[in-house]
């Protein structure tokens, strides 16, 4: 069930903001190369620290760098990771802000391979942004979108650190992960036949994935 739930915020949170990152810095005029460099910079930290800094950002009680900044403004603590509910959406946020630069440098790289006539065409006929961006930039990004959604549902199945790290599956394995529950069963419980027969599992949802995914790309190639 977690899974599924890791899926549809990935594909909230982690799927459209990307996109919406590439839209805004293409669409700049000026300073778009240091953009570009910003958005990449989480990708530089090591995975397991910025997991830790997220931790502490929506650590539940005073000691939480987001409830001290809510405090602030008088506004009371909140329980963010130890609230059922949100611990899922606001491990795919950390996970969001981790990954969210590469994938942005992918999008612009294909937005930029659009040619640049039809633009002019289009602002000659008095398109605005929002006309340019819905008739021609999503429709010439739509087969890269479709091969990254494959690669982001590939990557939900092997998440692990964020939920162990952030909050060891809690509350009540309201967080856990597949991942994280082959990891129990292996390390904590013992139960190895468990841990082996879950994996198997998961390596053939994996190949099935996989093998869309490189349909998809051969078609692109083609």
């Amino acid at each position: 069930k977690n899974t599924f739930v890791y899926i549809g915020w990935s594909l909230v949170i982690g799927f459209a903001v990307p996109i919406i990152i590439a839209l805004l810095i293409t669409e700049t005029i000026h300073l778009r190369s240091l953009f570009r460099v910003g958005v990449y910079f989480p990708n530089i930290i090591p995975g397991l620290a910025t997991v830790m800094m997220w931790g502490f950002f929506f650590r539940p009680g005073n000691t939480g760098v987001l409830n001290i900044l809510l405090s602030k403004i008088g506004i009371e603590s909140q329980k963010w990771l130890n609230n059922a509910a949100l611990t899922i959406p606001l491990i795919v946020i950390a996970m969001t802000w981790k990954s969210a630069g590469s994938t942005s440098l992918i999008y612009m790289a294909g937005i930029s391979g659009i040619n640049p006539e039809l633009y002019e065409a289009a602002t000659i006929d008095g398109a605005g942004i929002r006309q340019r961006i819905r008739y021609i930039t999503l429709p010439s990004v739509f087969s890269l979108a479709k091969t990254l959604l494959i690669l982001q549902v590939i990557a939900v199945f092997q998440i692990l650190y964020e939920p162990l790290v952030m909050t060891n599956g809690g509350p009540n394995n309201a967080s856990i992960s597949i991942m994280q529950l082959v990891y129990n069963y292996a390390f904590r419980d013992y139960k190895y036949p468990m841990a082996a027969a879950l994996s198997v599992m998961i390596c053939i949802v994996l190949i099935i994935l996989s093998g869309i995914y490189f349909k998809l790309t051969t078609k692109k190639e083609d």
